[in-house]
């Protein structure tokens, strides 16, 4: 009888982890495949960067314009291509069941401003050059990838306290942004752990492809990094990765904080 009931549980666990592995297969859904094309004139896009807005999964075309990337039906994949117009495309049936379906994107025209570079004279004298070098006020600074780091200058000493008021303010928009939006705070978390994501997000400085994720707009983004103490400098020139890396860190702060109110 005993080694009845073993054997009948082993069965049992087997079935059940036989059972948890297709379940997470059927969540992540199949590989598609397919290719990106300039609607102008048909030529493949290479280097087309592709997310899956669902899973949070990343992809971009090779120098056939082809690409494969891991969904399912009624995911939403968003293509962007510096020069081209974003577009969002939703998986079907007949994609799943097809295959390699051709995806066609738009050439904007972009008109670029004219930059003026203003060197700095210098005279000779100490005193004087000391006075004509301007002087960056940037609390933080960071490098992706080398962990924390801090923008040049002293950090002002307001940065915590006005994370940790917005937990007890629900009119705060740290508080309406992060705690109230957990399912996109859960979809950056995945952005920051997928190296596909990572990797194209650096070449990036639109937010385009952070706005779409987080169902944000860029003026919302901005604020998040004005609440958390970021400068207008970090704000304006930070690449892609280095904005998600701040949000980031940011929301963690915030969470910490808020465990311990």
């Amino acid at each position: 009888m005993y080694f009845y009931r073993v054997g009948a549980m082993k069965k049992i666990f087997l079935f059940i982890t036989l059972f948890a592995t297709l379940a997470v297969w059927s969540q992540e859904g199949e590989i598609i495949e397919g290719k990106v094309l300039n609607s102008a004139n048909d030529e493949p896009l290479e280097n087309v960067n592709i997310v899956n807005l669902n899973t949070v999964k990343g992809a971009t075309t090779s120098a056939e314009g082809d690409f494969r990337i891991r969904a399912s039906v009624n995911d939403t994949l968003y293509f962007s291509y510096l020069g081209f117009k974003s577009i969002r495309v939703r998986v079907t049936n007949d994609w799943l069941r097809f295959g390699d379906i051709k995806v066609k994107m738009t050439e904007l025209g972009i008109a670029l401003e004219e930059v003026v570079i203003k060197p700095i004279q210098l005279t000779g004298y100490v005193e004087v050059d000391a006075k004509l070098i301007p002087v960056y006020d940037d609390y933080r600074y960071r490098i992706s990838g080398i962990g924390s780091g801090y923008e040049g200058g002293d950090k002002s000493p307001g940065a915590v306290s006005k994370v940790l008021s917005s937990i007890f303010n629900p009119a705060d928009f740290l508080y309406n942004v992060f705690g109230k939006r957990p399912k996109q705070m859960r979809k950056m978390r995945k952005m920051k752990e997928d190296d596909e994501i990572r990797n194209l997000l650096q070449s990036k400085f639109d937010r385009e492809t952070l706005m779409a994720v987080l169902q944000l707009e860029k003026v919302d983004i901005d604020e998040i990094l004005n609440k958390c103490n970021y400068s207008k400098n970090f704000i304006s020139t930070a690449n892609d990765l280095q904005i998600l890396d701040a949000i980031s860190d940011c929301y963690e702060e915030y969470r910490v904080l808020n465990r311990g109110k």
